[in-house]
């Protein structure tokens, strides 16, 4: 008798997985009929094969009822699939959404040590890719952003990008400069700080040096950690699109804390609006 790994049943290809943005829409119960219509290999059709499949559908179906062996499991799973498992149901998404789980998932493939602060999105964790990080660059008399982008072996149009900056002399206006992480290696047993940089307009694990935050300048007092950040953000969103908060919060969140791309989305869908009705 085959016996395949619990994990990989879960998230089988041959089981649709839901939207990542349902947040447990649907009962347990409904989830759990779901799954048992899904079309994993069962003993009874495989009357053909030298193989029986142990599937989470059968008697031992009620072990993933439970939060311990839903731990072991999650604690294996990659982000991305931790997200999906958030999203079956409420004990999964209970499970799947507890601050141990969501950072070891997220530092895991980077070997960081730590992630410090709350994200405004709870979608912040659903992307650990390396344009999430950034090194925290204080400027200094003689710095120009060419010298930075030698310094730390990135383009200067990235540095641009990831600071919202026109052209050279908008560095001159700013206390530091969030650099973009080329070589993974720089993550390797470090601690990051989840903040909403005024600059970037998003949320970014910053690198300091030493790990230790510079107090010294007033953009720590933007940590992410302040609700009124939040405020602030979602209050000059509703105000650009004329919309009240329960629509502003809507694109903010699909955009992952983005103001820009939640503005952008909000337009498309205004013109798709727009278009459908001349049509």
């Amino acid at each position: 008798m085959k016996v395949y790994p619990l994990k990989d049943l879960l998230f089988s290809r041959n089981l649709t997985p839901l939207p990542m943005g349902c947040c447990c829409d649907e009962d347990d119960g409904d989830i759990f009929r779901h799954l048992m219509n899904s079309n994993f290999p069962s003993s009874s059709s495989s009357t053909s094969s030298s193989c029986t499949v142990i599937s989470p559908m059968n008697s031992h179906f009620s072990a993933l009822s439970s939060t311990d062996i839903l731990r072991l499991i999650f604690e294996n799973l990659p982000i991305i699939d931790l997200a999906r498992a958030s999203c079956v149901c409420r004990l999964w998404c209970s499970v799947a959404s507890q601050r141990d789980m969501v950072t070891r998932a997220f530092v895991a493939p980077w070997k960081l040590n730590d992630v410090v602060g709350n994200p405004l999105s709870g979608s912040f964790w659903r992307d650990n890719s390396l344009a999430k990080f950034a090194i925290s660059h204080r400027i200094t008399r003689g710095d120009t952003v060419a010298s930075l982008a030698v310094k730390y072996s990135v383009q200067v149009m990235d540095i641009k990008r990831l600071n919202n900056m026109m052209s050279d002399h908008g560095i001159y206006s700013r206390e530091r400069l969030l650099i973009p992480i080329s070589n993974p290696d720089i993550l390797i047993n470090r601690r990051c700080f989840i903040e909403l940089d005024v600059y970037a307009k998003r949320e970014v694990a910053v690198l300091y040096p030493n790990d230790v935050p510079d107090r010294r300048t007033t953009y720590v007092s933007n940590r992410i950690s302040s609700e009124e950040s939040n405020k602030k953000v979602l209050e000059s969103l509703k105000r650009s699109m004329h919309v009240d908060n329960e629509t502003a919060q809507y694109y903010w969140s699909v955009a992952n804390g983005d103001p820009r791309a939640a503005f952008a989305e909000f337009s498309a869908d205004l013109k798709w609006d727009w278009q459908a009705g001349h049509s």
